[in-house]
């Protein structure tokens, strides 16, 4: 260690230029790092409709339709010249209309009367074109732009690329929002409990550089997806300020006794240890993402536990650095700070800690029981409200009903069988049409007119059925139904695939809510472990963890009690998150009263714990709420948006829970801690040899 910190002293200049090359030269690469805002890409590859949508565009020449497009007032002939032109728009990859599935001989020979309207009026009604339109993915935005340019105001665009296209415009400078917001409260917090008006300027420029840095490596991966892009710059920048705090507190300190390179010697030694200790609580909570089958927790965890790593090594290596090379400004610019005396705030809750116990127990066994019935949500489609493409979705169903496409994918061959299947869906509650090579160009149409349509349905070893439902994206009936569709197929073949944006959300569905036992338990059982070594203690890790567990069960049972319902992700994401963020108070409440339960009576050690350290959490679970707020405030995605409120109102009720909760149990507990803490060096009744009260 003293060679490590003697490295850092005498070359500061050197690590101070090598940190900013990175950070500027990461600044660029962050700006090539593809955004992901496709969910259905983080499904396990096992999944049906992964496999199905791969097998899809393997055996077939068109794509799946991810929008729809309604063009007003117009024949069948000006129809036809809207999708030649939107078969020009780039990023559009297929149009299929009704010429696609009835062919245009017949289209332009049959007056539409004689044909069969439940196929007709899927694409053509009163006037009005319906046209469904595959777009490439990474190209929603540039398509729909042209798609918007050529069809003007007055007709609609809706589907998944369009929402993708509404929800990447919105998001493109969000992250930057949420800086804009949170920063200047860091630095309001900062001024206030700093001693120098250039110091919180030397935080946010270690962190800044460590934020930077990983937003540039992410150009390792493929792309990142759009909740890490928003969420992690944000999260990384509120848990690990802590990091920065107590290294230059510990530096003030020494240097009362030693000149400034002594001083930050002492400071980085001092501070290493505990640091590394607070850094693995929240990489363990971080990590535990890493479980989920459903990737999109990886890639957050992955990103957020590099974010902190990369925050560490900042703070202990290039923020020392700076601090010293800002030494002479920093004394020049010193100011009063405001000095908080909050030892009657310990007293007042040690006399108030056994009501506040029961009543919190009275809070937390009714919210552990909501928290397991709240009405979970699993797509990203809230994300357009407020926007054209919502208006435009309620017009076309004004015109065409609700337009919900999906594909049922089977082994070609057997035609009697697929049409036995075509019939029995169309007897399916919600399906409006089921259009197959066997439902319509076999059995409805001259053999003279099926080679030109066949490779829509037909493919060198499959067929496909497209089926058009009047279902939500997603909810308990459209589940149901997918179930039904899919039961259904199976009598007939014994490989199904179903493909579309319900069916992928309803695999989301059965693919997370699998997830949720396994992270938490790897989340607590990590941090759980962390405890059990760090204080060398049984029943510590218990009470910590329940702590904070409680706060979290309160969290998510609001949402419960307000009637609303909340994106499953981000109740997977808050599970750990804001265990793995706020078990650091918890930390250090505690092993600040171990250390006065050695000289004090639990009273007297917890009334002088809460006085010296409560002001510590209060500013660390003050400034993870306020990043919290900034992603509720800037974000336009409901679930980033939603992850942002729950990770405010969570921390704050972390914050209550060890202010009051946790003293109550660890006086309340105070014996049985002392049997199952290895040399606890507790304060005794020389008397008794029993614990003063």
């Amino acid at each position: 260690m003293e060679k490590f910190t003697s490295g850092i002293v005498k070359r500061r200049k050197l690590i101070i230029i090598i940190f900013i090359t990175l950070a500027v030269l990461c600044g660029v690469m962050a700006m090539g790092v593809p955004v992901n805002y496709n969910l259905e890409d983080y499904l396990p590859k096992d999944s049906n409709s992964t496999e199905g949508m791969s097998l899809m565009e393997k055996e077939f020449d068109e794509d799946f339709p991810t929008a729809s497009i309604m063009v007003r007032n117009v024949s069948v002939h000006q129809a036809l010249e809207y999708k030649e032109d939107l078969e020009n728009i780039s990023g559009v990859t297929a149009v299929t209309w009704l010429d696609d599935v009835i062919g245009q001989d017949i289209l332009h020979s049959t007056p539409l009367e004689f044909l069969d309207s439940s196929v007709t009026e899927a694409y053509y009604k009163n006037g009005n074109a319906l046209f469904s339109v595959s777009i490439a993915p990474g190209f929603e935005v540039e398509a729909v732009d042209g798609i918007y340019e050529l069809i003007g105001e007055e007709n609609a665009a809706s589907g998944s690329s369009v929402s993708k296209a509404v929800v990447q415009k919105l998001s493109a400078t969000e992250t930057l929002r949420s800086l804009l917001i949170l920063v200047p409260l860091i630095i309001i917090v900062l001024l206030l409990t700093t001693s120098s008006y250039i110091e919180p300027l030397l935080y946010l420029a270690a962190l800044g550089v460590a934020i930077l840095i990983n937003m540039g490596t992410n150009l390792l991966f493929d792309d990142i997806s759009f909740i890490t892009y928003t969420v992690s710059p944000i999260l990384q920048m509120a848990v690990s300020l802590d990091y920065a705090i107590f290294l230059m507190h510990s530096f003030k300190e020494y240097r009362e006794q030693y000149e400034p390179e002594e001083a930050m010697k002492r400071a980085i030694k001092k501070s290493f240890t505990s640091v590394a200790a607070s850094a693995a609580t929240t990489v363990i909570g971080f990590l535990a993402l890493l479980f989920m089958r459903f990737q999109i927790g990886a890639d957050l965890g992955i990103n957020l536990v590099k974010g902190v790593a990369l925050s560490f090594i900042s703070v202990m290596i290039f923020l020392p650095a700076l601090a010293l090379s800002f030494v002479r400004i920093m004394d020049k610019t010193q100011h009063k700070t405001v000095r908080m005396d909050l030892k009657r705030v310990g007293q007042w809750l040690m006399k108030l800690r056994i009501p506040l116990l029961i009543i919190s127990i009275l809070v937390i066994i009714p919210c552990f029981l909501a928290k397991d019935k709240i009405p979970f949500e699993y797509g990203s489609g809230a994300g357009i409200k407020a926007s054209r493409a919502e208006e435009d979705k309620l017009a076309i169903e004004e015109q065409f009903g609700k337009i919900n496409q999906m594909a049922i994918i089977v082994p070609k061959g057997g035609n009697g069988s697929l049409n036995m299947l075509s019939n029995e869906l169309e007897d399916i509650e919600g399906i409006s049409a089921v259009i197959s090579y066997a439902s319509y160009i076999g059995p409805a149409i001259p053999e003279g007119f099926v080679e030109g349509q066949d490779s829509m349905f037909n493919s060198e070893n499959y067929s496909r059925i497209i089926l058009y439902t009047d279902y939500e994206i997603e909810s308990k009936e459209t589940f149901a139904a997918i179930e039904k569709i899919r039961a259904t197929a199976e009598q007939y073949y014994d490989e199904v695939y179903l493909v579309g944006e319900s069916a992928s959300v309803y695999d989301i569905k059965d693919s997370i809510t699998a997830d949720n036992t396994l992270v938490t338990l790897i989340a607590v059982l990590g941090i759980f472990l962390v405890i059990l070594i760090s204080f060398k203690s049984l029943s510590l890790p218990f009470i910590l963890v329940f702590t904070i567990e409680a706060a979290i069960w309160i969290n998510l049972a609001f949402t419960y009690f307000q009637g609303s319902s909340l994106n499953y992700i981000g109740y997977l994401v808050i599970n750990t998150v804001q265990l793995g963020a706020t078990i650091d108070y918890a930390i250090l409440i505690t092993d600040r009263y171990m250390h006065n339960r050695t000289l004090l009576p639990a009273k007297e050690a917890m009334a002088k714990t809460l006085a010296n350290n409560i002001v510590a959490v209060m500013i660390s679970a003050g400034i993870l709420a306020s990043a919290g707020f900034a992603l509720t405030l800037t974000s336009s995605n409901p679930i980033v948006r939603e992850l942002g409120g729950l990770l405010a109102r969570g921390t704050i009720l972390s914050f209550v829970m060890v202010s009051t909760v946790l003293p109550a149990l660890l006086i309340l507990f105070d014996k049985v801690i002392r049997k199952t803490t290895y040399k606890n060096g507790f304060h005794l009744s020389k008397k008794t040899g029993g614990d003063i009260k």
